[in-house]
Parts: structure tokens; sequence; C-alpha cells
């Protein structure tokens, strides 16, 4: 593409310097290009008009136009609550026209017995058509203006930009900015992949994503711009697993000897799941191949991960490497210490915890026993990265939960090692195929599925606020039977008092209900001290209080197997990975668990469906999958756990599986005959692999 796209949006006839600032600041549009990819959400047909009869209750859910002449109008209200009304008919009725905002500007424009096009979605009240802010235009400027398509684009807008530009008026700005940039677009796909792929060439795809020409023109330039963004992913993503693979640099890990066996057929507490082998055996062919292990071992809540992680640990051990275990908080730190010391015991090795609380005297004695080699395996949380933990021979690195950290804390822990360690991510959040090919399609993928022998699935109710005493009286069986409860309540951000203010009054009303000395009621959320907050994490973790009020804090904390009721507050305002995540608290022993969902009486459409499929299944990636169709492409970046965000505009890894697979085909084969895209006809390619390029790279192998 040439420079042009790269210059200001300010220089678009309509624009200026201070609508300019105002897309800049609202949709993040500062070039001629970001503009062009402002691609409509949806489509409405501006050919045709309506009139005031053809509009019923069945079709009021879609935009429509109507030829109208204004026969009356009227305020109403003051200052901020102030409307106008105007009053208008074609020779079939009548329809009433309402705004709220901007009134000075249409009250001027509008003039009795004048017609005018008017554009918008059809409301009825008491049988009356009516209309809250609507387009209105002169009819003989609407009937002047050259429309480019009869298909007219509908763009998303924010509340400030509607009031002084709206969707009309960014399509009009496309009007414009087409007749400058028009002759501008070079494509960066060679002819042989358009040709075999049959796509439409990029300015016909642009044109026809602003200004259909028809429905099949539309669908061919929405299929030409999906697979340029998830082929520009997959460029960057195979580009780093070639460059990877083709190091052969990986540590070899040939011996399965006295740590592994010892462990295996003397100290297993159960028997390993098929998911489990399948992904130990995972781990052995990669580190014998010798090429660097980057695998992301997924498993559902309470799946097993912790016993492969050792066992891959143990792996290293035999083979005189040392492993380090990092996850993200103090209390998970030490949960993680305390499983692998009592698994290990009779075992050759040496466990150790670091982190930030770890006393000096004992900082040192750790520090100098890891770097003599003396220390098999360290368990830590950030205190791990510091300059002064120097391993002997860093072998193996397991990051747990690793969406917790960022990627500059993730790449310092395999600068510990001249020749990088293998590297093992685990994660319990179920992450959905297709998104696994987009975001990690540099890892291999381990996935656990199944619970280990002794589990029971968790049931799940949604209650409304009309079942609490049922809830309490339930609560207090439980309770009887010697069970303990988790209450978590919503918290969206750190300065929402209002969510604080929720939890408090939570706590209270528990209090109330749970009094003393009969319960014992602990308290745990972000604003309190770190020492206060551990202290009411252990009294629940020894038993000694029957329920814990938190936030979400405690979405990845501690395994109290005698926890078998969770009861998730307002559960509509969390995500589905975010309640299963909380879900998964419960369920660590051999007893039946529950997970109580409560929500208002009054749900969105979305919410319903998520708290009825929390009811429905268990299963993490089934959830995962629905997850990312309800939030739907605008939710993606940014939110994969990975630290990584690809600017997608159009494409959504979920529904365009299949063109993802193709574009994912197309980036091996291309990359294994032309790895730096020097030949001439990939040179331009190049352009479409930096564009989308990830926001921040993540290499689980290395750091530049």
């Amino acid at each position: 593409m040439g420079n042009m796209l790269d210059n200001s949006i300010k220089f678009v006839q309509g624009v200026g310097e201070v609508r300019a600032k105002l897309l800049e600041k609202e949709l993040g549009i500062v070039t001629m290009r970001d503009m062009l990819y402002h691609f409509p959400f949806r489509y409405i047909d501006r050919s045709r008009i309506y009139k005031v009869r053809e509009v019923t209750e069945d079709n009021a859910s879609a935009y429509i136009q109507l030829r109208v002449r204004v026969v009356g109008k009227s305020f109403a209200g003051e200052g901020r609550k102030q409307r106008f009304s105007v009053y208008a008919v074609d020779d079939t009725g009548r329809v009433e026209l309402t705004w709220f905002r901007g009134i000075k500007w249409i009250e001027k424009i509008i003039e009795p017995n004048r017609e005018y096009i008017v554009f918008g979605r059809p409301s009825f009240f008491r049988g009356e058509l009516s209309m809250i802010h609507p387009e209105i235009e002169i009819l003989e400027k609407a009937l002047s203006r050259k429309q480019e398509s009869g298909l007219q684009g509908i763009y998303s807008t924010t509340e400030k930009l509607s009031t002084t530009l709206g969707t009309k008026g960014l399509y009009n700005i496309v009007c414009s900015l087409w007749g400058v940039v028009r002759g501008h677009i070079n494509d960066y796909l060679p002819e042989y992949i358009m040709r075999k792929y049959g796509l439409m060439p990029l300015a016909d795809a642009l044109y026809n994503i602003h200004f259909p020409q028809s429905p099949e023109r539309l669908r061919q330039a929405q299929y030409r711009l999906k697979f340029d963004e998830l082929f520009g992913i997959q460029l960057n993503i195979q580009a780093r697993r070639s460059e990877r693979t083709g190091r052969r640099d990986g540590f070899m890990f040939p011996k399965v000897g006295e740590k592994f066996n010892t462990f295996y057929h003397t100290k297993l507490p159960f028997d390993l799941t098929e998911g489990q082998k399948q992904a130990v055996r995972d781990i052995r062919k990669d580190t014998v191949s010798g090429v660097q292990m980057n695998r992301l071992l997924q498993g559902d809540v309470g799946s097993g991960k912790t016993v492969v992680a050792l066992l891959s640990m143990l792996l290293a051990g035999d083979n005189g490497f040392q492993s380090c275990m990092m996850v993200p908080t103090e209390i998970l730190a030490r949960q993680h210490f305390a499983t692998l010391s009592k698994m290990t015991e009779g075992v050759p090795v040496r466990v150790a915890i670091l982190t930030g609380t770890t006393k000096t005297k004992e900082r040192r004695e750790i520090l100098a026993a890891l770097e003599a080699g003396e220390i098999d395996i360290l368990v830590g949380t950030h205190a791990l990265i510091e300059d002064r933990v120097q391993f002997s021979n860093l072998g193996l690195v397991i990051i747990d939960e690793q969406h917790r950290f960022g990627v500059e804390q993730r790449a310092r822990l395999w600068t510990k090692n001249s020749q990088p360690p293998h590297i093992l991510v685990m994660t319990a959040t179920p992450i959905p195929r297709t998104l696994a090919m987009t975001l990690y399609g540099d890892l291999d993928v381990s996935i656990i599925k199944g619970l280990p022998p002794g589990r029971q699935p968790i049931k799940t109710y949604h209650y409304f606020e009309s079942g609490r005493l049922s809830l309490q009286n339930f609560m207090r069986k439980q309770i009887e039977r010697g069970r303990q409860i988790y209450v978590v309540y919503p918290l969206i951000k750190e300065s929402e008092k209002m969510d604080y203010l929720s939890l408090q009054e939570g706590f209270d009303a528990i209090v109330r209900d749970f009094p003393l000395p009969k319960y014992k009621v602990a308290v745990c959320h972000g604003k309190m001290k770190p020492e206060l907050k551990q202290e009411a994490m252990e009294e629940f973790k020894n038993g000694t209080a029957d329920i814990l009020v938190a936030t979400s804090v405690i979405e990845v904390g501690v395994d109290v197997p005698n926890a078998t009721v969770i009861v998730i507050e307002s559960a509509e305002r969390f995500g589905l990975a975010q309640l299963h995540q909380l879900r998964g608290r419960v369920g660590r022993g051999s007893e039946q668990s529950y997970c109580v969902l409560m929500s208002d009486e009054k749900l969105s459409k979305e919410s319903s469906k998520r708290l009825e499929a929390m009811c429905q299944t268990t299963d993490g990636f089934e959830l995962a999958e629905l997850d990312l169709k309800l939030r739907g492409a605008g939710d993606i970046n940014g939110t994969m756990q990975s630290g990584e965000a690809f600017d997608l505009k159009i494409a959504n890894p979920t529904y365009d599986n299949q063109i993802l697979q193709v574009a994912q085909e197309l980036a091996i084969a291309l990359l294994a005959v032309d790895a730096a895209l020097a030949h001439p006809e990939h040179i331009a390619l190049r352009e479409l692999r930096d564009r989308y390029a990830p926001m921040h790279k993540t290499d689980f192998s290395e750091i530049s």
C-alpha cells in the first residue's frame, strides 16, 4: 500500500482538526487506513422507502426509511429532561419523531410542510408508530446524493460521537475517503494465492465491505478481509515456531531414573487418567527430540496438572537438571510447595520455596544451595526472576496460570541459563481449539480431560433473590455436616466503591444470619493488608472459619477439599470462564460439591444463556467455546490470557474456523520454501505479516 493511507484522517473532507481528535479519542482512528479498516458491523437496504402503514410490530426490529411531511412539532420537559417531538405524515399514516439530544440542531433544520427522508429503528407505543433519534434529511438533498450502494453500512460509534457524527456521518466520511484513496490500494497477496483460493482483489474487497454492490460481493469481500487477518497472524506464529524448532538446542532428558521411577511406582496417590498419561508421553517425546520444548498444558480445574508437572520435573532431575515452578500468588506457591513436598517424601529430591516473604537467612541458604545444584525443584512467585536467583543447571521452567504474569516477567526466567530450558506453561482456563490455533500456534498443546478417580462432578444451581431463604437453610445443613462454604462477590475494578460496599453489606448480612459462636465467618478482598488476607485464607484452610466471604481474589487460590459449596453473588456480572474458574474452588475432595449462582430477576438474554450453560455442563472447553460465541469477535483482543493481542477487525476464530485452517496450512507451506519472504512475489507479504504481528510479542523460548 502507498503512503497515502498513512496520512491523517483530518485531511479528508468533512473531518478537520476537531473531528479528527474526536475520532482518535473515541474509536482510535488516526490515519486514513484506520478509517478504511473501520468496517460496518451490519447493513441496511437504503434503496427501499417504506410507507407508514407497511411498518408493523413484526418488522420493527430493523432499521427502515420513510418519506414523510412535517405537520407539527413540540417541546416537553426542561433542562436535561427536555425532549423535542416532530409529527409527520405520508398518505397512509402518521409517525412521531423524538429527540433527547442535539435538539437545537434538529430544530433548525425542521420546517413545517416540508418533506424529509427519515431513517431509524421504529417502535410502537399504544399502537402508534414512533422513532427515537432518527436520521433526518431534506428530501431534495437525499434524492440528489449519489449512493455508492443500495446496502448502506452501519458503523459502530460511541455516545459522544453519535451527537456530532453518528453512523451516517461516519458513512459520509468513508464516501469522501474512498474518492481520495481508491487509486492507492496495492495488494499484498501474490496473484497465484488469490487465484488458488478464489480471493477478491484487496481494492475490490475494501470497496465492497463499505459499499456492497450485491450480497454476494459483500460475502466475497468479508471472506478476503478475514483471510488477510488470519493469514497475517499465522505468518507470525508459524515463523516463530519454525525458528524455534530449527535451532535444535533443546536439552536432552533420555534417562528415566530413580527419581521418576520411585515416585511413579511407590508414591503416586492414584492411577493416572488417560489424559495425564498422554500429557506425560507428549513431554517425554519433546525432551528427547533435541528441540526445546514449548508446550501448553491445558487442564480443567481439578484435572491433575500438578502431578504431570511433578513427573516432568522428576524426569529433569534424573537427567541432572533443575526445575522451577512459578505461580502468581504466595498462597498458591505455599500450597504447591506443601503438595510437592508431601508427594516426594522418600524420593531423592530436594524441594524448596522462594517468595517475597522468605526470611533473609533462609533466602541466603536457598540461593547458595540452588547455585550449588543441591536443590532439584524450586517453587516460587515473582521472586524467582530476581537477578540474585542463580541456578546451577536449569533445564525445565513450569509456569502455572501463566496468563497472570507479564511477558517480561516470564521471559526473564529463561535467561537463567545460557541454553534455553524446556518450557511448560499450564492453565486451568480452557482455551477453545480455534483460539489456541490463533494465539498459541507456536506452542504444542496437551489437553487433560476428565477428573481424577474419586472426584464427583459439581452440581450447579441458579437462584434468584426470592430463593435466598432456602439457600441459607441449605448452607446451614452443609455446615452441620462439617463442610465449608465460599461466598463470592464481583469485583470489576479495584476502585469500584460500590463493589466493596456490596461485599461489606453481604458480609454483615451473613454474620447476622450465621452468628457467633455457632458459626465463624472470615472475609478476604484485595483492599486488605496482605497479612490479614493471608490470615483469613489460613483460617478457612485449616477449618476454623465455616464461611469465607471474598471477591474473585480466590479465583486462583488455595485448595480446600472440605469446601463443598460456593455461592457466587451477582453471577450475571461474571464471564463464563471466570464463573467456571470460581466453581473449581470446590469439588477438590471426594464429597459431592455444589455451586449456587445468585442473580437479579431481570437478566439479559446473554446473561441467561451464560447461567443456563453453567447449570447444564461442567465441561470447561464446552463453556469456553460458548463464551467466545457469546462475546463475539469484538472481545477477542487482549482477553486470551496469553499476553498477546491481535488486531482483529472482522475475523472471529470460532466462526471462521475453516478460513483459519486454510490460512494456517498456507503459512506453513509458504514459510517452508521462503522463510524470509524474500522471493519477489512474497515481499509485499512482509507488510501483511508486520500489520498482524502481536501487539506484545511473547516468545516462550528466548528474549531478544
